[in-house]
């Protein structure tokens, strides 16, 4: 895979997204040689897909404290 398929695992979910929405906004401008523009899309479906995952990997660990049997429901004090 290319540098550009390839997102580094230790890429943070909003270094991911700060830097697909710089792509997107790339490939809106359609200011680019269609080569570029390729190349920017393959690294915007890389980017999405590390986003997708990381979120996907959030989801599980707010799911399984969720699940924990030792959850104490919050409960404010008046």
């Amino acid at each position: 895979m290319s540098k550009t398929t390839t997102v580094k695992k230790s890429t943070s979910f909003q270094d991911a997204m700060s830097e697909l929405e710089t792509v997107v906004e790339k490939l809106e401008s359609g200011e680019q040689p269609l080569e570029q523009s390729l190349a920017d899309f393959e690294r915007g479906v890389a980017l999405a897909r590390h986003c997708k995952q990381s979120l996907s990997a959030v989801e599980q660990k707010v799911q399984l404290l969720m699940d924990d049997d030792k959850l104490v429901a919050f409960e404010p004090q008046e």
